[in-house]
C-alpha cells in the first residue's frame, strides 16, 4: 500500500518508450525507487498508444535508419527540432496518441515521461486542460532537443546541471539536475578478489587496461572500425553489442577484442576497466559517470549521439577525440579524465523530486515549469 495524503493513495505513473533500451531502463529505476519510498508506482509503453505502422517505424526505424541511412536520420533529428511538414506530422502522431495516454493515467497525480514523444502528448493534453495530473519530464539525453521540451508540461529534469544549462539557455525552459536513475550498484566497489578473477574469466591481460565499449542495446553505428581504433590504443576491448548477435559474431575473432551479447552484469564489468569509450551518450554514460570509470565519446551515431557527444564534451565529463591519434592519447591517458560521480549523484534524486511533487505540486521556488 502508498502512503495516504490528503489526495489519496500516492500513485505515479512512468510512460516510457521502448525504443532502445536507455527510456525503460530509466523508468524500471524511478518505479524502483518511488516502490522503496511506498508509492504505488506503474509504467506504460508509449509505443503501444500510438498506430501499429508508427510502432514499426519509431521502433525499428531507429535502428535501421543510424546502421544504413545515418545522413537520413541525422536529417531527420535537425528537422524534428524547426518547425516544419515533419514536425508537424511527428506532434500529430502525439495528437493521435492522446486519448489512450489520458485513459492511462486517470487516477494518477503525477506522471512521468522518459521519452521525449510522450512528452509532447502530456503536454497537449496539458494544454487542452484535458489532464489533472502533474506532468513531469526526466530527460535521459544530456543534450537538450525540441521533442523533449513542451511548455505545458509542468516540471522538467535533468541528469547534469549540463543538460539543465542548455534547457535554460537554449530552450528557456527551467530543468532541475536530480542525477541518474540507475541502479546503486554502479556506485558500488567491486572486491579485489572479486575483480581479478571476472578479469581471468574473461580472459583479460592484467598489465594492459582494458577498454569497455558499449554500443547501445541495439549494437549501432560504424562499431567494426571504431573497435579496431581502440584496440590500436594498446588497450583491450571489451565489447557490449546489446542484442546485436550479428555484431557479436563478426567480431568474435577480431584480435584484442572480446565481444560479448547483452549482459546483467553491466556494473561489474565497468568495475573491471579502466576506461569506458561509447557512441551515444544515453544510459551508459550515466552508469559509467555514476561509477567514476573515465569516460571518452568516439565515433558518436549520428542526431542525439552528436549533439550528446557535444555538450558531454563541453561540460568535461567526457572527451570527444575526432582522430585515431587523439583516441590514442586520450585512452592511454585515461587515469587524468574526470571521474567524479558527484554530477550524476545528487542528495536530492529523481524519485524524492516526484514524491515531493505528490505532496506539493507546486513547492516554493521548485518548480521548473517554462515561464518563458
Amino acid at each position: 500500500m502508498g502512503r495516504s495524503t490528503a489526495g489519496g493513495t500516492d500513485r505515479v505513473l512512468v510512460i516510457s518508450g521502448s525504443v532502445g533500451a536507455g527510456h525503460d531502463g530509466a523508468a524500471d529505476e524511478l518505479i524502483n525507487r518511488l516502490r522503496g519510498l511506498g508509492v504505488r508506482a506503474e509504467r506504460r509503453d508509449y509505443l503501444d498508444a500510438v498506430p501499429w505502422f508508427s510502432r514499426l517505424v519509431l521502433r525499428e526505424g531507429y535502428g535501421l535508419s543510424v546502421g544504413y541511412a545515418p545522413k537520413l536520420f541525422d536529417w531527420v533529428f535537425a528537422n524534428l527540432e524547426r518547425s516544419g511538414w515533419l514536425q508537424r506530422l511527428t506532434l500529430g502522431l502525439c495528437f493521435v496518441a492522446r486519448r489512450r495516454v489520458r485513459r492511462w493515467a486517470h487516477g494518477y497525480p503525477v506522471v512521468v515521461s522518459t521519452y521525449p514523444l510522450a512528452s509532447q502528448t502530456l503536454g497537449q493534453l496539458r494544454a487542452a486542460g484535458l489532464l489533472d495530473a502533474v506532468t513531469v519530464t526526466y530527460l535521459t539525453d544530456p543534450a537538450v532537443h525540441r521533442m523533449w521540451v513542451h511548455p505545458s508540461v509542468d516540471h522538467h529534469l535533468t541528469v547534469t546541471e549540463a543538460t539543465s544549462r542548455m534547457g535554460r539557455l537554449v530552450y528557456r525552459t527551467p530543468m532541475l539536475p536530480v542525477g541518474g536513475l540507475v541502479s546503486a550498484r554502479f556506485r558500488e566497489r567491486l572486491a579485489p578478489e572479486r575483480r581479478r578473477a571476472l578479469r581471468e574469466e574473461l580472459g583479460l591481460c592484467a598489465d594492459r587496461p582494458v577498454a569497455l565499449m558499449v554500443t547501445g542495446s541495439l549494437g549501432m553505428g560504424d562499431v567494426p572500425g571504431a573497435v579496431r581504433e581502440v584496440a590500436a590504443t594498446g588497450a583491450q576491448v571489451l565489447l557490449l553489442c546489446g542484442r546485436n548477435t550479428r555484431l557479436v559474431e563478426e567480431l568474435a575473432n577480431e584480435p584484442g577484442v572480446l565481444a560479448l551479447g547483452w549482459r546483467d552484469d553491466v556494473h561489474e564489468l565497468m568495475a573491471i576497466a579502466d576506461v569506458l569509450v561509447h557512441n551515444a551518450g544515453g544510459l551508459s554514460v550515466t552508469e559509467a559517470l555514476t561509477a567514476g570509470l573515465p569516460t571518452v565519446t568516439y565515433r558518436p551515431i549520428p542526431g542525439h549521439g552528436i549533439a550528446n557527444a557535444a555538450i558531454l564534451a563541453e561540460a568535461g565529463l567526457a572527451p570527444w577525440p575526432k582522430t585515431p591519434a587523439e583516441l590514442t592519447e586520450v585512452v592511454r591517458n585515461h587515469a587524468s579524465l574526470r571521474t567524479d560521480p558527484s554530477a550524476v549523484v545528487r542528495e536530492q534524486d529523481a524519485a524524492e523530486a516526484v514524491l515531493g511533487l505528490l505532496a506539493d505540486p507546486d513547492p516554493a521556488g521548485g518548480s521548473a515549469r517554462r515561464t518563458a
